[in-house]
């Protein structure tokens, strides 16, 4: 095992370095796969983070280093939440060695023009995290050069401290191109990656397809072989011990303050209500946290599958996340025994919270494979309707929008995720619309920023059952977690009392 690797450290101190890019597919998330799957078999725990709210990549970085991903998104969290994030992540369970985190698009896009928040680089800046630039350098040698400097002068106080060269078509493109980055910014070139198809992961409308349905559709080997044959690229061309080395120049950090993880439940209640939550291909977009704090407000977690279960586990209260119902509808509808039990659960007033793909789910039926001039439109998904819960009205239709926003909400309500007035900033990516809902239904959110379901109103209810198209994470929106439970535990008591 390498001399490099540190154990028994606080989150602080351990080594960390974040994988950036100069833009988007330049090849940050398979190369940042595959040093997370490199370390993990030298021994180390790796800690893997994602800038941003995606769920896809962190699904893979899951997989590999078997410690959840977390998400690290400066629009939505202030500077303590990402340090209490990230503290939270690398001291759960046995101490992470060294934490790798993956950037999103460019290393300076962000949510302004003229600021850093919601970047990489404000991420880096926060976390005091030395940068490895991955440049897709197909077709280009001595400007990569340019490249490197233009990133490392537009804001000293992010270091860029290595170069990963993608795309590589052969010898003389990767000496010239190494040889033009070193002489000019004096940055190391630590890495070589050949142009490889095997490097690819398949592609969904909304990113790569996640690690859930990568086993289902490759098989357990066909899905093992391929993240193998990236690490064993990954092991020939990168500089694992320079990589290392990096990662331990990282400063030390401080320690959060009022982490939203130190709490326990402050209920006196003995019962520990239970939550269900939906887990599988067609459902599987949840930040870890969210099910974190939930534990720490007093839950007992049950996994479930709305599409294998024939029926509802026994619990006091949902949570159906996003994910891919209408890749899945027809084996969502033909389990009409689960369907059945969910809205059964609704109309007795069980606390249901759905998000995006859950609400699709909760609606009365889904259409996919709908085309329209100048909308998405998946081939692969036949024209087709299908009957869904239908424990929330309206009529979900794939294909005809496309929503990847940021959202700011008001509650205009009491409801299971919390007190009226309530602000939260979330987010909101689908290529669906909800049609067909009466007007006379009640929504339990107001949108000031995105777009909601219907007429800047998110958060379609009936009785005690919520669903939004807002994603929200519990440490930028504390009081999610806490209600939910405290829904679901009055549901118990209503129960046991009546």
């Amino acid at each position: 095992m390498s001399h490099t690797k540190q154990a028994g450290k606080g989150a602080g101190s351990i080594p960390r370095v974040l994988i950036s890019a100069d833009r988007s597919s330049s090849g940050k998330t398979t190369i940042s796969m595959g040093l997370m799957a490199a370390l993990v078999s030298r021994g180390y725990k790796v800690q893997p983070f994602k800038v941003a709210l995606d769920y896809i990549d962190p699904s893979y970085h899951t997989e590999i280093t078997g410690r959840f991903c977390r998400n690290l998104d400066g629009y939505l969290m202030d500077e303590n939440g990402i340090l209490d994030v990230y503290t939270h992540a690398c001291e759960a369970g046995d101490h992470a060695d060294i934490a790798i985190i993956e950037g999103v698009r460019g290393l300076y896009e962000g949510f302004e023009s003229l600021s850093d928040l919601g970047s990489t680089a404000q991420i880096a800046k926060i976390l005091k995290c030395p940068v490895i630039f991955v440049i897709n350098a197909r077709s280009i040698t001595r400007s990569s050069a340019a490249l490197v400097s233009g990133y490392k002068n537009f804001d000293p106080d992010v270091e860029i401290a290595g170069v990963i060269l993608n795309n590589i078509g052969g010898l003389r493109h990767a000496e010239k191109a190494k040889e033009a980055i070193e002489y000019y910014t004096g940055v190391p070139v630590i890495g070589i990656v050949p142009r490889d198809p095997s490097m690819q992961i398949s592609m969904r409308h909304l990113g790569l397809m996640p690690a859930l349905e990568g086993r289902r559709r490759l098989g357990d080997g066909g899905f093992e072989a391929r993240l193998r044959g990236i690490e064993e690229i990954i092991n020939k061309g990168i500089d694992v011990d320079c990589f290392l080395k990096i990662a331990s120049s990282a400063k030390p950090l401080r320690s959060p303050e009022n982490s939203v993880f130190s709490r326990t439940s402050t209920s006196s209640a003995t019962y520990k209500p239970k939550i269900g939550v939906a887990l599988d291909e067609a459902f599987n977009f949840y930040y870890h946290d969210n099910i974190d704090l939930l534990e720490l407000a007093g839950a007992e977690i049950v996994y479930f599958s709305p599409v294998k279960d024939p029926l509802l586990p026994e619990v006091d209260g949902l949570y159906i996340g996003g994910g891919y119902p209408e890749l899945f509808a027809a084996e969502l509808e033909a389990n009409k025994s689960m369907r059945s039990d969910i809205k059964k659960a609704s109309s007795e007033g069980m606390p249901i919270y759905a998000e995006c793909g859950g609400l699709m789910y909760l609606t009365e039926k889904i259409s996919t494979g709908v085309p329209g001039k100048g909308t998405y439109h998946d081939a692969s998904m036949p024209e087709s309707t299908y009957s869904m819960v239908g424990a929330l009205p309206g009529h979900t239709i794939m294909g005809k929008t496309r929503v990847v926003s940021y959202n700011i909400g008001t509650l205009e309500k009491d409801c299971i995720i919390g007190k009226k007035g309530n602000i939260f900033k979330g987010h909101e990516f689908h290529h669906s619309e909800i049609r067909e809902i009466p007007e006379d239904a009640e929504f339990a959110i107001t949108i000031s920023r995105g777009t909601g379901i219907k007429d800047d109103r998110d958060g379609l209810i009936s009785g005690n059952t919520l669903g939004s198209y807002a994603h929200l994470h519990g440490v930028a929106y504390r009081e999610l977690a806490d209600s939910l439970v405290e829904a679901a535990r009055k549901f118990r008591e209503s129960k046991v009392f009546c």
